[in-house]
């Protein structure tokens, strides 16, 4: 963690006895390995709090995003529905007009298919070939 070696612990030690003395020295190391084990803990349970808060913040995210999807789903259901509506007036519509336009054109084919009096079916022309004549001096 600190990168201390075997001697930097010795050095600590032998100051540490030198200040404190022999007779406090325990008491004092008991004190001192309490403190570090609550940091140790304080830290830990800091780094654990962040991380729950992380993915929580995840978790709101994605929740937002999900509401966000179901919104544009559901908008995307009536757009179809009032695309489906408006189709439906369209054929109405077409309907109601396509009556009209078939009437009048098939007046038009009538009139165009029935001969007029002037007018004289004639019989389909017959192209068959006469046969070769061979040349009788040959």
């Amino acid at each position: 963690m600190f990168d201390i070696g075997f001697a930097e612990l010795l050095v600590i030690g032998v100051l540490g006895l030198l200040v404190i003395g022999p007779e406090r020295l325990p008491g004092t190391v008991r004190t001192v390995a309490l403190w570090i084990g609550r940091l140790r803990r304080s830290f830990s349970d800091i780094r654990s709090e962040i991380e729950r808060e992380v993915g929580a913040d995840e978790i709101r995210r994605q929740l937002h995003n999900e509401s966000i999807l179901a919104s544009l789903k559901e908008s995307k259901d009536q757009l179809n529905k009032e695309m489906s509506k408006a189709g439906e007036g369209l054929r109405d519509i077409e309907n109601s007009i396509a009556p009209q336009q078939n009437t009048t054109a098939d007046e038009k084919l009538d009139s165009k298919n029935t001969p007029d009096k002037e007018e004289q079916v004639l019989p389909p022309i017959a192209t068959e070939q006469a046969p070769n004549k061979q040349d009788p001096t040959s």
